[in-house]
């Protein structure tokens, strides 16, 4: 039966030690790790197993290392489970591992690229320092609204990721993610926490580094993915090459849209989908949880989680 939903997560979700038993217990993990530390020409497993944290938490390095991971996930039960996905998602680096996942690029070509983002994002982050913060506790209207009247001459804030329909991340110029975290508090949201992050993603400050990225999507070869991707920037399957291209180049400034994904890839499993969660993590699976009443879920992360899910099928 076609009916599982491929989650793919998105930074924030690194830590010391992710992958390590995957690469003691399967050798097709194992050689994962080794063709994406050759492709970078540096030793990322090492930072991924042993650390420091800080290294592991820079943009440029947790991003091939998310991807890695979820590809090495991949390489172990995507013989048993291709067959089965309706379609697939990730969360913003996410659909690079996604891409991976449908066979459209190679590991190594998706960790080039990643590594790549993480560069340029944090670049424009340099460029024009930005601020993000999540915002707990309101409806995603609300948030968006407020962020249009927080925007003046000295900066713009926006909704970034739409993570839940009362979970969303602000995004933009320091001055006005301060000014909208202000007025969300006094309409009613709960909390509205700070972000450690090199820069506003997912709003108009990245546009340098989303020119960057055509550039360099544009020397990659692709391949039509063996089942739809849902891009984050518009939460429409994708099916074609230059579309992907389009979407993933794209999504440096647009929002995450990560409810309507979650819906979109519910339709495509004709409204009854697993969600099977491949990488470090489960942050996914949780918001799947909230958007999706009663969904099932999957995460595959572990040695032991992937063990249990090939002895079972």
């Amino acid at each position: 039966m076609v009916n599982v939903a491929l989650l793919c997560p998105g930074q924030g979700a690194q830590r010391v030690g992710m992958g390590k038993d995957l690469a003691e217990a399967f050798p097709e993990a194992r050689r994962v790790f080794e063709v994406v530390d050759e492709a970078l020409g540096l030793g990322l497993s090492r930072v991924m197993w042993e650390g420091p944290e800080d290294q592991l938490t820079r943009t440029d390095i947790a991003q091939p290392a998310i991807l890695a991971h979820s590809a090495a996930v991949w390489a172990v039960v995507g013989p048993r489970l291709r067959a089965q996905v309706a379609a697939a998602a990730g969360h913003s680096l996410g659909e690079y591992s996604a891409y991976v996942a449908a066979g459209s690029l190679t590991a190594a070509d998706g960790a080039r690229l990643v590594r790549r983002r993480g560069e340029l994002m944090h670049e424009a982050g340099t460029v024009r320092p930005g601020a993000m913060a999540a915002v707990l506790g309101l409806e995603t209207e609300k948030v968006a609204a407020v962020c249009r009247d927080a925007s003046g001459a000295d900066g713009v804030v926006v909704a970034a990721n739409l993570n839940a329909p009362d979970q969303t991340v602000i995004s933009g110029d320091p001055a006005a993610v301060t000014r909208a975290g202000n007025r969300l508090k006094a309409a009613g949201a709960k909390r509205v926490v700070p972000l450690k992050v090199s820069g506003a993603f997912h709003s108009p400050l990245m546009g340098p580094a989303a020119t960057g990225l055509e550039a360099e999507l544009g020397r990659v070869s692709m391949a039509p993915p063996a089942f739809p991707v849902v891009a984050t920037a518009s939460a429409e399957p994708v099916r074609e090459v230059a579309a992907a291209k389009r979407m993933l180049a794209e999504q440096l400034t647009a929002p995450v849209r990560w409810v309507e994904c979650v819906g979109a890839l519910a339709a495509a499993a004709a409204g009854s989908p697993r969600f099977v969660e491949i990488g470090p993590g489960n942050v996914l699976t949780g918001l799947a949880k909230r958007i999706v009443n009663g969904a099932e879920t999957v995460n595959l992360g572990t040695a032991a989680e992937v063990r249990a899910f090939l002895e079972a099928a």
